[in-house]
C-alpha cells in the first residue's frame, strides 16, 4: 500500500515512520512549508511536495493537519479513488466531503517531538463511511499497533472528552501545583515520583481503586487546612474545594462542612 502524508508536524512524524517501519510505501511527504516537507520526506526516503502541486497516486492518503484545516485540505485535494482518512478523535467523517471513501485514524495519545516512538502500545481508534475505506484504515492501524478500536464518531467525541479530563486536567494541575511550590521555594521536581506512581497503579489496578487523600478519607480537617491555603489563589480554591467535594460525595462522606465554602 502505499502512503501519502499530508502535514509535517508531530502526528505526520510519528505516523509516518511508524507506517516505514511496518513495511509501507511513503508516496510523498506534502506541507505548506517546503523546508519542513523536504525534512520528513529525507527521513522517510520519499519526495516532498509542496501544497497545491500535482501529486502521486497513493492508495491512502492521511490528513495529518490540525481538526480546524481538514475540512480546506480534503476540499483542494482530487484523489478520489484514494481512501481520505484525517487523525483527528473530534471530528466526524463528514469534514472529508466530497470524497467516496473516508475514514479516521486516531491515536489515543499526545505525540511529543523527539525520536519516532513505537505505537505498537498505543491504542488506535478507526471509523470509516465504506467497506473499502475500513479495510485500508484497519489494515494501517493493525500494521503498527496491537490494540485497535473502530468507532463511530458519537463514540470517539466521548472517548476524545475523556482523553482530555484524564490527561489535560491533571497535567494543567499538576502544572499549578508546582507553581505553587516554586511561589514559595520549593523544589517542585519532589511531586513527580508521587505522580508517576498513581498514573502506573491506575494502570495496574484502576483509577478508583488507586485513588487516595484527604477527600478519598473523608478527612475534613486537613481538606480544610489544604482550603485555607490556597485563599491568595480564589480560581484554584474554587477547583480544589469542587474536586474535593466530588470525591467525597463519590465515597460517601459527608458534605455539609463543605456549604460555606
Amino acid at each position: 500500500m502505499r502512503i501519502m502524508l499530508i502535514g509535517t508536524g508531530r502526528v505526520a512524524f510519528h505516523l509516518g515512520h511508524a507506517f516505514k517501519r511496518a513495511g509501507f510505501t511513503i508516496g510523498a511527504v506534502v506541507g505548506r512549508n517546503a523546508a519542513r516537507a523536504a525534512a520528513l520526506a529525507r527521513e522517510l526516503e520519499c519526495d516532498a511536495r509542496m501544497t497545491g502541486e500535482e501529486l502521486p497516486t497513493c492508495e491512502a492518503v492521511i490528513l495529518a493537519v490540525s481538526d480546524s484545516a481538514i475540512t480546506e485540505v480534503a476540499r483542494a485535494l482530487d484523489t478520489r479513488s484514494s481512501v481520505l482518512i484525517h487523525t483527528s478523535g473530534a471530528s466526524s467523517l463528514d469534514v472529508l466531503s466530497p470524497h467516496d471513501h473516508r475514514a479516521a485514524l486516531w491515536p489515543i495519545m499526545t505525540l511529543s517531538p523527539g525520536a519516532p516512538m513505537d505505537l505498537g502500545t498505543i491504542p488506535l481508534v478507526t471509523d470509516a463511511n465504506t467497506p473499502e475505506a475500513q479495510r485500508v484504515v484497519n489494515a494501517l492501524a493493525h500494521a503498527v499497533s496491537r490494540q485497535v478500536v473502530e468507532l463511530v464518531h458519537a463514540k470517539r467525541e466521548v472517548l476524545h472528552a475523556a482523553a482530555a479530563i484524564s490527561t489535560n486536567f491533571p497535567l494543567f494541575l499538576l502544572a499549578r501545583a508546582e507553581g505553587m511550590l516554586t511561589a514559595e521555594g520549593i523544589d517542585p521536581s519532589l511531586l513527580m515520583p508521587s505522580f508517576q506512581a498513581m498514573a502506573e497503579k491506575a494502570a495496574i489496578i484502576g483509577a478508583v481503586e488507586a485513588l487516595t487523600g484527604p477527600a478519598r478519607r473523608g478527612d475534613i480537617t486537613t481538606l480544610r487546612h489544604h482550603i485555607d491555603r490556597l485563599t491568595s489563589d480564589p480560581e484554584l480554591r474554587r477547583v480544589y474545594v469542587q474536586i474535593s467535594r466530588m470525591i467525597l460525595e463519590a465515597h460517601g462522606h459527608p458534605t455539609d462542612e463543605f456549604n460555606d465554602l
